[in-house]
């Protein structure tokens, strides 16, 4: 084992940036309310399971499948940008079923939203500079924090009120487009 302190510290900065659980609060209060119920445990479990996994398995998965990082990457892009759309203009792309509730803790919340394309892109990258073990223990101090946000994310909506919610919302649908503005043109030139 080479655990390394400020291995760990910047790996757990990037992806908590990358991640940006605190920026996906209003995401998290709007599936609240559309699905009822969504259960923090099991999201922030799958989500962690998710990149433990993409960070053994990923790179061959994509390539088993014939999908380079930088296509995965493009298409990541899309879903942030339309979750982006969602929230500036107040309307709804994604469709709910009938069985919404069992499915918003596991989709959209743990995939994409945390366990996204940013963050197991992310993930590929920071293994190729840092030791898994170090990467690993990063994670799991992020999905600790995940559970908190996602527990106290009705406390937060009391807090910040309607309105709050509501500009905090148009905000951070503004950084999400950007994100997938950003992660769309740093990738689509490798596809060119």
């Amino acid at each position: 084992m080479n655990f390394n302190l400020k291995e760990i510290f910047t790996a757990f900065m990037v992806l908590f940036a990358v991640i940006d659980i605190i920026g996906n609060i209003p995401i998290i209060i709007d599936l609240r309310k559309k699905a009822g119920h969504i259960q923090s445990e099991k999201a922030s479990i799958i989500a962690g399971a998710i990149m433990i996994v993409f960070l053994f398995v990923g790179e061959s998965i994509l390539k088993l499948v014939g999908i380079d990082v930088h296509s995965f990457a493009v298409a990541g892009a899309f879903i942030l940008l339309f979750i982006a759309l969602e929230m500036i203009l107040g309307i709804t792309l994604y469709k709910q079923d009938e069985e919404f509730s069992l499915n918003a803790t596991v989709f959209p919340l743990a995939f994409p939203l945390i366990a996204g394309p940013g963050s197991l892109t992310t993930l590929l990258s920071l293994k190729s500079e840092f030791s898994t073990e170090n990467i690993i223990v990063a994670l799991i101090i992020n999905v600790i924090f995940i559970f908190i946000v996602l527990k106290t994310s009705v406390k937060i909506e009391k807090l910040i009120g309607q309105n709050g919610i509501n500009i905090t919302r148009k905000i951070f649908g503004v950084v999400l487009l950007a994100i997938a503005v950003k992660l769309f043109t740093s990738n689509i030139k490798f596809l060119l």
